[in-house]
């Protein structure tokens, strides 16, 4: 990374790093992190370092660790299921708002669902996961809510995806190519009944794939 660049957009760069890291299963539980030894791997100074790993705490994927460090949490299958449930609901309703707006700009989800096409095709999971982000990001922003958008990829970025790599994975990104081409054709054609089916699907596709890499993780589900 460049050391000459202001320490918010390091600090950002470094939390992208080790979120890809976490979420895509590469630093699975019990995995520490500290900010002198990140930011000797990255190049950066300890101080972005650091807070990317202070921001990942708050947003519970790391859990601070008393003169050690930040570890990696371990997830369980409700708080999983937890969040899908809460994201089919959110982002069902973004797609309706974005879909019934008579006037709209998506003309930067193009790009980047040919960035997502380039990625899988080249099976470069982290750089999918980059750009499967930034397209959802924007889908939210266009419905022109600040809070919805927020509360929506907060819970995405506490999405662990296990089995995100399998077979079933794979196959999950190569057929997600089109949906987020779909997804763009119903927005700007107003089909708000047929964006959220496919939203849906988009969403609960991943599910089966997660639960079951996770529970091979030996994770256990609460019954409380």
């Amino acid at each position: 990374m460049n050391g000459d660049q202001g320490t918010g957009n390091l600090r950002e760069q470094v939390l992208q790093r080790v979120r890809a890291e976490i979420i895509a299963g590469e630093s699975p539980p019990g995995t520490m992190y500290t900010a002198p030894t990140l930011a000797a791997a990255l190049g950066v100074s300890s101080t972005p370092a650091r807070e990317a790993l202070l921001e990942l705490a708050r947003g519970g994927l790391l859990e601070p660790v008393r003169n050690r460090g930040f570890r990696v949490k371990e997830p369980t299958l409700q708080a999983l299921r937890d969040v899908f449930d809460l994201r089919e609901i959110l982002e069902l309703h973004a797609a309706r708002i974005v879909a019934l707006k008579s006037r709209k700009d998506l003309s930067a989800l193009g790009a980047l669902a040919d960035e997502i096409r380039s990625a899988v095709e080249a099976d470069d999971v982290r750089r999918y996961l980059e750009a499967d982000r930034a397209y959802h990001r924007i889908l939210l922003e266009a419905a022109g809510n600040t809070a919805l958008t927020d509360t929506v990829m907060g819970l995405r970025d506490t999405m662990r995806l296990y089995g995100i790599r399998s077979r079933a994975g794979q196959l999950r990104q190569i057929e997600s190519i089109a949906e987020h081409y779909e997804i763009i054709s119903l927005a700007e054609a107003g089909e708000a009944d047929r964006l959220e089916a496919l939203m849906r699907r988009h969403i609960r596709s991943w599910e089966p794939i997660f639960v079951d890499a996770l529970t091979q993780t030996g994770a256990q589900l609460p019954r409380s």
